[in-house]
Parts: structure tokens; C-alpha cells; sequence
């Protein structure tokens, strides 16, 4: 494979692949993993390939097409333009114009950006990777061909790009290697969030060319309106689902607990990302056991849309995005509940909550609240009784992007964890510094093609090396079990196939989970061992 150029200047000139990931050139994992050889990004399947633009870097989680004629070529760029003066247009980009607009007018190229971006890093400080490598090409394009004289001024503006779809195609899928983590924005000195530039790009793409990736789209927010969940979960099968949790929380606790759902006007209506339901029913079950233990007021949803608390829309378009959040707004209203609580799901939070607060208007305007802080108050006040000592194991503690860095609710997990478990391990960095699992913006639930081979070996590589450097080398002895504490779905989803693709149970015993699990493993009124040991393996 071909070494990374070490700075690609014009990105519309229609080549077959301007850059391949070389993986024997990514930086080496820590202890116990030094020796650790990753294999060749595999190339998608020419079947696959058929009618698909891939000549970024090959890597394919966007389906973006490669149109036969000039003329289609033509149209397609002539769209993105009409669409690019509407994102930068007030009437039809309320919600993002003001911060979008910093970010293009004050970057100073310092490139600090790149400094703290994972995927940049361990890319091998791949040129393409850069935050600021996509976000300048939107620049470019934005001084040539929208402002006006912007043609005759573009080589003295440093915005001499030609705009073809060539050029577009390639944006397109930049947008899709960006977790949306927002570590750049964070180290920015000017404040430029490259991050919500991907993301506007990608909302661009969707809303005005019908390009976006299918597992948040179509498999996403559209399947979500339709059937009541982005897993496919319906009411009906929601409510076997809820009697199955009943049964095996009795099963590991002693307790008989019935979950309730639809009650009017209870304190509180929690709302779980589905993919609880299905993957990690054990976290909604421990849920239950603490609201009951606490004496609580609470209720869930079985209404369509109501009991899944994902919001794809968050990640790539505001259209998507509004029509989910305001289904949430409108089932809270109508069961006439004090507040909403979201459940372990840090998109599900900024979307209900730090954007939601643009959304949730009128009478729709319900309190919403992060259940960390609930369950910062339940353990450290100590309205339930806990052992800490049955949680006497090494535990680290995973920031999710959007709790933490988007939205600061750094210590409340960190109150709970310090109380309960007696050998927790921060993270080196860790709170709004710490680095993205590798499966955000959607990127966890991405497996076709070879995307998984490198949100593993790119993204997710930087958070292994976190989660192992967490530990003492003794700790990572394979005879002691260790605890990756999650309190975010999607971030789980990303750690469970990340820790299987480096094979961690067998190799080290780390297991991953959320955060009422150790709440509910070390409360004194219930049978010992919620935490079952390699469980999920």
C-alpha cells in the first residue's frame, strides 16, 4: 500500500483513490499489546463498489454515487451551491448558522486542531484526517463561489478551488471521518468547531442531495417514525420484551418488580435508547431496581417512539432531528409527567436537552434532566444503601462525548463511582478532555462494507490504548476482571466490538457496562453477583 502524501492540495481532480490507509504505519497500542499487527483495511467488494464514489480513501460508510454523465455531474454540483446558501442563510439554518459562521470566519490555520484529534493521530497524522483538512474545503468553496467577486479574488484568498463533483464526492465522505467528538473545538484558541462543520456538511448532503449514511437515515430516524424504534422494536414487542426483563430481573435479584409504563402523571418518565432493550436489558432492569429502591414516582412509554430515546437527527440533519424530539416533547406532555429523565445515552441527551432547548417550546417545554444527577443524589446522599465492597475490582470510568464535553456533567458519574467503587481508575486524560469511544456520530452502528475494520483500527484505536493505559500492568493480568464502566448505549455498542476486535476478555479480562449496574452489584439489599462475568463473551 502507498504511503499518505504529506499534503494534497487539489482534491477535485478525478483520480482513482487519493489516499490508502496503510495500517502497518498506525502508532503501536501500549502493554500488553505491543506486538499487536492489525490487518489490511480490505477493499470493498466490486459488487458493492458498482456506481459508488469511492476515491477518497476506500472506505465506504456513505453511499455516495458516481454519476455516468457530465450533465449529472453538473446538476448534482449545481444543488449542493443552492443548498450551501440556505445552510448560510438565516431563514433556513436558525438553529446553526451563528456558531457555523464562526467557525468559517475565524480559523487561523494554527492547525491546534489536528494536535487533538484522534482520529488525526492515530491515522498515522494521516494529511486528509486533519479537522481542518475538510473544514477548508467548505472555506474554499464558500469564498469562490458564494461570495460575490469571490471568482476573481479566489488565488489571492488562498479559495482557489475548482468545484466539481470530484471535489464534492470527497467532502461528502470527509463529513464521515469525524465522530463529531468536539476535542478539536475544545482546544481551538478561537473557538472554531471543526466538528459541527462535518456536521453541517453532512446535513447539507442529506437534506439537499439525498446523501447520508443509511444506519442513520433510512435504517435511522425514518425507520424510527415509522415502527416506533431505529432497532425495528415495536409496542407489541416491546411489551414481551418488558415481561422478559421482569422475569430475569427476579432471576438476579429476588425481587418482583413490575415495570411500569404509561402512568399519568408521574414524577418522572424515563426514556431509554432501545438499544437497551435488545442488547443490554440488564441496565433498564437495574434502573428499576434503583427507581424502586428510591421510592420514586417514574414511569416509561410504550408509545411509538416514546420508550426509544435515539435521535439520529443529531449526527446529520435538523429536519430528522426536530421530528423525533418533538414526538418525545409531545408524549411527555400528554402523560402530564413532571420531568423527563434520559436514560445511559449521550446523544440522546444533548439532543434532548442542550439542543432540545430550541425545540421544546410553548407547552412542550418539559424539564428534562440527565439521569447521572439522580443518580448522584440517590447514591451520595445515600437514599439507597450500598456496599461498596462488592465492587472491590479495578474500574475506569469512559467519558461520553456528548454528557461530558457537549453538555458538562462531568462529576456526578465520578461522585457515584468514587462512593461505590474502592479501585477506580481515571483515565489519563479524562472529563471534557477525554477521547471519544470511536463510535460517535453514528459510527457504532455502521458495519457494512469495511467501514468496522477502521473505526476500529482509526478512531477506536486511540480508546483502547486509553482504557489499557487505565490500569496497572498487574491489573491487566487476564486472572483479574476489570470493569469499563459506559454510561452511554452507543458508546457500549462501539467498546463490545471493539474489545472483541482486539480479543480484550481473553487477553486481559476487561468487561464493559453501564453505570447502575455497579449501583445495583453493590446494593445491600440486594442478592450479591448483578454483575455476571463474562456475560457478554
Amino acid at each position: 500500500m502507498s504511503k499518505p502524501p504529506t499534503r494534497i492540495k487539489d482534491i477535485s481532480k478525478r483520480t482513482d483513490q487519493l489516499f490508502t490507509l496503510d495500517t502497518s504505519t498506525l502508532p503501536k497500542l501500549p502493554y500488553p499489546y505491543e506486538d499487536w499487527v492489525d490487518p489490511p483495511i480490505p477493499e470493498v467488494p466490486e459488487v458493492k463498489r458498482a456506481g459508488k464514489d469511492l476515491s477518497l480513501d476506500g472506505v465506504m460508510n456513505v453511499s455516495v454515487p458516481s454519476p455516468d454523465t457530465e450533465e449529472e455531474r453538473e446538476r448534482l454540483v449545481a444543488k449542493f451551491l443552492e443548498g450551501l446558501r440556505k445552510l448560510l442563510s438565516r431563514e433556513n439554518n436558525w438553529m446553526f448558522l451563528k456558531p457555523l459562521m464562526l467557525s468559517i470566519d475565524n480559523c487561523v490555520k494554527c492547525n491546534t486542531c489536528s494536535e487533538a484529534c484522534p482520529i488525526f493521530e492515530m491515522s498515522g497524522r494521516a494529511e486528509i484526517y486533519r479537522p481542518l483538512f475538510r473544514s477548508d474545503i467548505l472555506r474554499r468553496i464558500i469564498k469562490k463561489y458564494i461570495i460575490p467577486g469571490g471568482k476573481m479574488t479566489a488565488k489571492l484568498t488562498g479559495a482557489d478551488i475548482d468545484l466539481t463533483w470530484d471535489t464534492l464526492a470527497r467532502l461528502a465522505h470527509l463529513s464521515y471521518r469525524c465522530t463529531l467528538c468536539r476535542r478539536c473545538a475544545q482546544a481551538c484558541p478561537m473557538g472554531v468547531d471543526n466538528g459541527l462543520i462535518a456536521r453541517e456538511i453532512r446535513k447539507l448532503f442529506s437534506q439537499e442531495l439525498g446523501i447520508a449514511a443509511a444506519e442513520l437515515h433510512t435504517n435511522g430516524t425514518v425507520k424510527q417514525l415509522k415502527t416506533g424504534s431505529s432497532t425495528g422494536l415495536s409496542p407489541t414487542a416491546l411489551m414481551d420484551i418488558f415481561e422478559f426483563m421482569e422475569e430475569d430481573l427476579t432471576d438476579r435479584t429476588g425481587l418482583n418488580i413490575k415495570m411500569p409504563f404509561d402512568k399519568a402523571g408521574a414524577d418522572i418518565l424515563l426514556i431509554h435508547n432501545a438499544g437497551e432493550f435488545l442488547s443490554w436489558p440488564e441496565n433498564i432492569e437495574a434502573f428499576a431496581v434503583i427507581f424502586e429502591a428510591a421510592g420514586l414516582n417514574w414511569t416509561m412509554s410504550s408509545e411509538l417512539v416514546g420508550y426509544d430515546s435515539v435521535n439520529y437527527g443529531l449526527f446529520y440533519e435538523d429536519v430528522q432531528l426536530a421530528r423525533v424530539t418533538l414526538k418525545h416533547a409531545e408524549i411527555a406532555r400528554k402523560l402530564g409527567v413532571k420531568k423527563v429523565v434520559v436514560a445511559e445515552c449521550g446523544h440522546a441527551h444533548k439532543a434532548a436537552m442542550a439542543v432540545g432547548d430550541r425545540i421544546w417550546l410553548g407547552e412542550n417545554n418539559i424539564p428534562r434532566e440527565s439521569c447521572l444527577v439522580i443518580l448522584e443524589d440517590l447514591v451520595v446522599n445515600e437514599k439507597i444503601k450500598v456496599d461498596p465492597e462488592r465492587n472491590n475490582f479495578p474500574v475506569t470510568l469512559h467519558d461520553p462525548c456528548n454528557i461530558t464535553r457537549s453538555m458538562g456533567i462531568i462529576e456526578p458519574q465520578r461522585r457515584v463511582v468514587r462512593k461505590i467503587c474502592p479501585k477506580f481508575r481515571e483515565m489519563t486524560p479524562h472529563g471534557v478532555n477525554n477521547y471519544c469511544c470511536g463510535g460517535g456520530s453514528g459510527f457504532a452502528i455502521m458495519q457494512s462494507n469495511n467501514f468496522p475494520n477502521w473505526r476500529f483500527t482509526v478512531p477506536g484505536r486511540k480508546k483502547f490504548a486509553q482504557i489499557l493505559n487505565a490500569f496497572t500492568r498487574d491489573e491487566l493480568d487476564p486472572k483479574v476482571n476489570k470493569y469499563l464502566c459506559a454510561p452511554c448505549s452507543n458508546c457500549k455498542g462501539q467498546i463490545r466490538d471493539l474489545l472483541t476486535y482486539y480479543d480484550a476478555w481473553e487477553r486481559v479480562h476487561i468487561q464493559y457496562g453501564g453505570l447502575v449496574e455497579l449501583v445495583v452489584n453493590c446494593m445491600s439489599e440486594i442478592r450479591e453477583g448483578f454483575i455476571e462475568w463474562d456475560e457478554f463473551h
